[in-house]
């Protein structure tokens, strides 16, 4: 079982991800969205989505600080096991309780809102269940296994197993000493990322780029006090006349 968990599993969901992203690009573009539910209610969204945006972003930076900058790195720059504890436990707790609350708020949203919960599928109830599984389980592993002074050290063992992930050389052995807890949560996180491709959550993958090179967009009234300023003119005009 762990050979399977912590040596084959990694690489089929790194298989699901790639195949099922090109598959989805390939045969499903216009459905690679989100499916923006805010024609029907925007309140309680435009409280919830940023709460968990935002969350889910800290927590994502801080899974990447802990995964893949080795100790060595961070000890050479003058923060020590200490130091970097208390950074993870305060700060990743805050982006994780954040991150919830965010995305408890939308399931409540989804649920009482009627037009909503018809627009919501399967797989998005699915990966719902994943996503706060997820989230739950990496604050439950990091607040039962720390305090004020010590926790858990994962870059010991967690760390050096997912790195080798990319080396191609599965270091099984780190993860078996590991506690359930923060076994739960890698395993329920590497069935997040096998569904990723299947969900909404795909538009992580669309960033919009593109908006940092387009042409700015020219608005102009239709007013007729504002039109009624300058006589009107037979023709083309250029975007900036008249300012």
């Amino acid at each position: 079982m762990s050979t399977f968990l912590w040596g084959a599993l990694p690489y089929v969901v790194i298989g699901l991800l790639a195949t099922g992203l090109a598959w989805r690009y390939r045969y499903d573009k216009f459905g690679w969205t989100t499916r923006s539910s805010e024609v029907y209610e925007s309140k309680l969204l435009n409280i919830a989505s940023p709460m968990f945006h935002y969350g889910i972003l800290f927590v994502f930076a801080g899974h990447i600080m802990g995964l893949f900058i080795p100790q060595e790195w961070t000890d050479a720059i003058g923060m020590n096991e200490h130091a970097y504890h208390l950074m993870s436990l305060f700060a990743g707790t805050a982006a994780g309780i954040l991150a919830i609350l965010g995305i408890l708020m939308l399931i409540y949203r989804r649920r009482t809102n009627t037009a909503v919960f018809h627009a919501t599928t399967t797989n998005d109830k699915i990966m719902y269940v994943f996503l706060v599984g997820a989230i739950f389980m990496g604050l439950w592993a990091k607040l039962a296994h720390a305090n004020i002074h010590e926790g858990y050290n994962y870059r010991d063992t967690i760390a050096p197993w997912a790195r080798s992930i990319f080396l191609l050389r599965p270091r099984v052995s780190d993860m078996e000493g590991v506690p359930l807890s923060f076994q739960i949560h890698a395993v329920i996180g590497m069935a997040l990322l096998a569904l990723i491709p299947f969900t909404r959550l795909v538009h992580m993958f669309s960033a919009p780029v593109q908006y940092l090179f387009r042409p700015y967009i020219v608005y102009r009234t239709r007013d007729p006090k504002h039109l009624a300023e300058r006589p009107a003119r037979r023709g083309w005009e250029r975007i900036d006349a008249g300012r």
